[in-house]
């Protein structure tokens, strides 16, 4: 039985945690859709599920932001793990996460853009914006 380099290590966790958010995305998700129902049987008012939609939307971009740091630094590492790449490892150190996304850390308004931009995605936007489109149509009416 060998050991795992650390470039390994790092992958197995991070992997690990890729999928964590995912799970917390579709939970998300689900709470979404549910409070919407229980909202609508108990005759909450239209503009409140909006707002809870709409939060929860919010909540759903940021966490897939951080999804995304977690992921771009998976790629690395997998890089760092190509056969290629076995004479070369040193160029790649394990457990730099935080380390390489401090050093491209958009700030401010940017940092907004970028929970903007996973709002939009499509997997993201699934089941928010038709919640959010179902309370605008129910306060039409």
């Amino acid at each position: 039985m060998s050991m795992m380099s650390p470039l390994q290590q790092e992958w197995t966790l991070l992997q690990t945690q890729h999928e964590q958010y995912e799970r917390g995305a579709l939970l998300i998700k689900l709470a979404g859709v549910a409070l919407f129902a229980l909202g609508l049987a108990w005759r909450i008012g239209p503009h409140w599920l909006g707002l809870v939609a709409l939060l929860l939307w919010g909540q759903e971009a940021m966490l897939k932001t951080y999804q995304a740091r977690i992921g771009a630094r998976l790629l690395r590492v997998e890089q760092g793990l190509l056969p290629a790449a076995a004479a070369d490892r040193q160029a790649l150190a394990a457990f730099q996460l935080h380390s390489e996304w401090a050093a491209s850390r958009p700030g401010g308004l940017a940092l907004l853009g970028g929970y903007a931009r996973s709002a939009c995605k499509p997997t993201v936007a699934f089941p928010h914006a038709l919640l959010l489109l179902a309370s605008l149509a129910l306060s039409l009416r």
